[in-house]
């Protein structure tokens, strides 16, 4: 959360998590980006600060194997388009990201990436929580809602840092 916080600010929420399991005879992911929305559509290509930031850690043990997110690096302060052409073109390497357990991987969501095959006859769970500055919210997604009694369960300095919808 320091890491996120001195990113984004001492206000930044998670708003959204998932968890990526490639299975055995899954294939390669298109490289992409994820929740690419310019905040100003008069300028597309406009390079922001970061508004938002993907954090994700392995349920096992991440290698070449069973399924690695592969980034390619720097590729969040180009266009879509240019990065993909700089990825096409061999001139940025997409790299695989293994990761041991208690690993983190902090990553902007705008670098072009994507899944690989899983080999091995185990799912290879990631989860991920996207964390935004607090003025940030859009509906790219759905939230499930939290149980009360989870909800209950947090601190107040928890609580405050999650924006899901809670269970009446």
């Amino acid at each position: 959360m320091h890491i996120v916080q001195d990113v984004l600010d001492e206000r930044a929420v998670a708003d959204q998590w998932g968890c990526d399991v490639p299975v055995m005879g899954s294939q390669n992911q298109d490289v992409h980006v994820d929740y690419q929305r310019a905040l100003f559509p008069e300028a597309p290509d406009l390079l922001l600060p970061a508004y938002m930031l993907v954090i994700s850690f392995g349920l096992v043990r991440v290698t070449q194997l069973n399924g690695p997110i592969e980034i390619a690096p720097g590729t969040h302060r180009m266009t879509k388009e240019a990065a993909i052409r700089a990825v096409q073109s061999g001139q940025i390497e997409i790299q695989p990201v293994p990761l041991e357990i208690g690993d983190v991987l902090i990553r902007h969501p705008w670098a072009l990436h994507r899944g690989t095959p899983n080999t091995t006859g185990v799912p290879r769970a990631l989860v991920s929580i996207r964390y935004v500055r607090h003025w940030y919210a859009d509906s790219s997604r759905e939230s499930n809602k939290i149980p009360q009694a989870i909800w209950r369960s947090l601190t107040p300095q928890q609580q405050t840092i999650m924006r899901f919808p809670v269970e009446d």
